[in-house]
């Protein structure tokens, strides 16, 4: 059964915006722990923007504030907008998720994971 349910993603060229999200299709479920990751090419898998157990926004510092996550607790879903986008923001984007996160953009704190969303951005 699949908990984490991702929409959003395509093809854009470079500087274009797309917009992510993941929704927890669980009932009843409590969660304190959301992000998204990405895995490009060879690369591992990384941190991208969460809310962590204490409902802090983080964001990677790569992203030069191109990136924006907000979350609908009561809807349980995540957004993340991105903006100003460049090829090196291309791979698959992951949703993670669970009851508590030590370190928000270490993928082994979540337990729950989407099954990925393709992001691809051209130059």
């Amino acid at each position: 059964q699949v908990r984490l349910v991702e929409s959003g993603g395509g093809s854009v060229q470079t500087g274009g915006s797309l917009r992510l999200s993941c929704t927890d299709s669980r009932s009843g479920a409590s969660i304190h722990c959301m992000a998204w990751f990405r895995q490009g090419p060879g690369k591992e898998r990384e941190g991208v923007a969460g809310y962590d157990h204490d409902g802090r926004r983080n964001y990677a510092d790569s992203l030069e504030g191109r990136f924006t996550v907000s979350l609908d607790y009561y809807k349980k879903t995540l957004h993340l907008q991105m903006d100003n986008l460049k090829p090196e923001d291309s791979g698959l984007y992951y949703c993670a998720a669970d009851f508590w996160c030590g370190d928000w953009a270490d993928a082994a704190e979540y337990k729950d994971w989407g099954q990925g969303i393709q992001v691809t951005v051209s130059s």
